[in-house]
């Protein structure tokens, strides 16, 4: 619930306003972790890693990064998974293992859950 300063009348959080909150408060639970970021458009999925203490991107992945011949024929779905798998390759080797998931206000369905699963499967933990 948040007061509108100017009419004085609660609003109450909807749908995507609740879960962004949400996600930030998580967050800035585990501040000492490093923030695995996704952001997705209507065309590609984006993914970073992100180091908040020093504002610096560690890892950083999208779609277009993926080879077209394997990707082409894929579901966006599919898509994001490779994506997880591709990030989370990436983030071992620069020895990074733990990171805190910041879905954003997006529900964890569909293609952030896809990312996710890739990402758990190539060794990160959140």
């Amino acid at each position: 619930m948040v007061q509108n300063k100017f009419t004085m009348k609660k609003r109450y959080l909807k749908g995507k306003e609740k879960r962004d909150k949400k996600v930030i408060n998580r967050i800035k639970a585990g501040d000492r972790k490093l923030r695995l970021s996704v952001y997705r458009s209507n065309l590609y999925t984006y993914a970073q890693i992100i180091d908040d203490q020093k504002r610096r991107t560690l890892v950083a992945v999208s779609e277009k990064m993926l080879k077209l011949d394997s990707a082409k024929k894929s579901s966006k779905t599919e898509k994001a998974r490779l994506l997880g798998q591709l990030l989370g390759e990436k983030a071992v080797a620069k020895k990074i293992t733990e990171v805190v998931f910041d879905r954003g206000s997006y529900k964890y369905h569909g293609r952030v859950k896809a990312l996710a699963e890739g990402a758990r499967a190539a060794g990160l933990k959140f």
